[in-house]
């Protein structure tokens, strides 16, 4: 309990009274200081008991005025006149009571026989006293929280024993979000937005929120890697705050203790998995494959991770399988591989759990056919490896990821080769567009009229024109072919 003017007051060793403002005897004193200066203001820094023998003290109204003025602005909690037979004043001088009355500053006197040093000692005692009761129920607290997490009940009791002790909430989310345990009360408002940038930045990352009127801290858990979060709400004070860091170690402990006692199910939806992406599968099979891991989509679609090591891999596979509904996930040395419903956003999940890591995304396809989106997913991991980002399985963007794997250069200059006389030719491109748009149309005249807005002799006339030029026969597989290879070269490099 702080230490008040009224506490000071009440201690008879000191024999304090009060000369001027009785009413500000609930103020707090942080300190004692002595000085003798005529404008000591300067010298403090708020909640001091500045203590005086009045030996420079103005005896003029103004003077007094700007004195006691000079210290209500510094902050200090009150002025302590010395009074002695030896001293300058055996009384307190009845400008200086005025002055202070007037300013609500209160106005102490200390007899004789009372040093100025008993009183601040008695300050300095009252806050070591202060400190020491703020220890000891930090340390009572603390045991408290320790025996509640020991109990072998989980995540809940510790934060019960928590939020009776300081009365700040507190609740445990997943990486994902999800409510885990709860001391009371469910997440506050904007706690979404600041889990979800955790999240992404793992166990290097803490934010803070003060938005709607309430302080809301959220911090990671976890051991090497982010496990769930923490957040809290409510009003930390100093004595509190000394109890976070261990609160975040307890549940911590509790998180990684859960995802060793998780393997067995981890290793269980992994089997499932296989069974899913077995050879052979009929609708039916895949589908008790499904239900058994509880997930239930109609199109589902895989997903290949390449970590940096068979560690890092298991690590993955883990978060993937607690963010992904039904959890099917295994590995293959350093290899993730995963099936997710269709619905699900797989981008995200990877942003999240397996930043920087190439990723492939197959097509979503019948249950029974998760085989053939995981080979897919899997011969997309180069050409995640060459963009810097996932690459997902889409059937208008398949020659775009088939050209993305060659040489930019090489691709560039087979283009030029082969278009470059109908460059020459028609600056303007008209004669590639029509080109392109033909081969598009699986080489329909009326449909690359259409799309073009010609009359489809106008089209022909420029693609007699087009072939003319390259040399090229538009009956020919092998020269349609070479057409179209570098019609899509040159998109794929815009």
């Amino acid at each position: 309990m702080t230490l008040t003017l009224a506490d000071l007051v009440a201690r008879p060793d000191l024999r304090l009274a009060v000369a001027a403002g009785a009413g500000g005897l609930d103020r707090p004193v942080l300190a004692a200081h002595a000085s003798e200066l005529v404008r000591p203001g300067h010298w403090l820094q708020g909640g001091e008991l500045l203590m005086t023998i009045g030996l420079l003290l103005p005896m003029e109204a103004e003077a007094c005025r700007a004195y006691v003025d000079d210290l209500r602005a510094s902050g200090a909690s009150a002025l302590a006149l010395g009074l002695g037979a030896a001293l300058p004043h055996q009384s307190a001088p009845p400008l200086l009571v005025a002055a202070a009355e007037a300013a609500g500053l209160p106005l102490l006197t200390v007899p004789d026989e009372v040093p100025f040093i008993a009183v601040t000692k008695a300050v300095f005692a009252a806050q070591a006293a202060e400190q020491r009761a703020a220890l000891e129920n930090a340390v009572d607290t603390q045991r408290r929280l320790t025996a509640a997490a020991a109990s072998g009940r989980g995540l809940a009791p510790t934060l019960e024993a928590w939020t009776r002790a300081t009365g700040v909430s507190a609740v445990v989310t997943d990486p994902v979000g999800r409510v885990l345990a709860t001391g009371g009360g469910g997440l506050p408002p904007g706690a979404d937005e600041l889990i979800r940038r955790v999240a992404t930045r793992g166990m290097q990352a803490s934010a803070v929120s003060s938005a709607g009127g309430e302080q809301v801290e959220v911090q990671p858990l976890g051991a090497r890697r982010l496990r769930g979060v923490l957040v809290l709400a409510g009003e930390l004070g100093a004595e509190t705050r000394l109890l976070v860091s261990g609160l975040v170690a307890l549940l911590s402990l509790e998180l990684e203790r859960r995802h060793l006692a998780d393997e067995p199910e981890r290793r269980r939806r992994a089997a499932l998995l296989g069974r899913l992406l077995a050879e052979g599968r009929s609708a039916e099979q895949a589908g008790d494959a499904l239900a058994a891991a509880g997930l239930a989509a109609p199109t589902v679609r895989a997903v290949t991770v390449a970590a940096r090591s068979p560690e890092d891999a298991a690590e993955v596979a883990a978060d993937l399988a607690l963010a992904l509904p039904g959890g099917l996930t295994r590995t293959d040395g350093a290899v993730v591989e995963a099936v997710a419903g269709e619905d699900t956003d797989v981008l995200e999940l990877l942003a999240r759990f397996a930043p920087g890591c190439p990723a492939g995304i197959g097509a979503p396809v019948a249950p029974e056919a998760a085989l053939t989106s995981l080979r897919q997913a899997t011969g997309l991991l180069e050409v995640s490896r060459r963009s810097g980002r996932p690459a997902e399985a889409r059937r208008s963007h398949s020659s775009r990821l088939l050209l993305g794997l060659g040489d930019r250069d090489a691709l560039a200059g087979y283009a030029d080769t082969v278009l470059g006389p109908l460059d020459v030719a028609d600056p303007s491109g008209d004669l590639v567009e029509t080109l392109a748009t033909w081969l598009d149309t699986g080489c329909s005249w009326d449909e690359t009229g259409r799309r073009l807005g010609l009359h489809r002799h106008t089209v022909r006339n420029r693609l007699d024109k087009a072939m003319r030029l390259t040399d090229r026969r538009l009956d020919d597989g092998d020269d349609r072919f070479d057409l179209w290879l570098a019609t899509r070269a040159r998109r794929a490099a815009l």
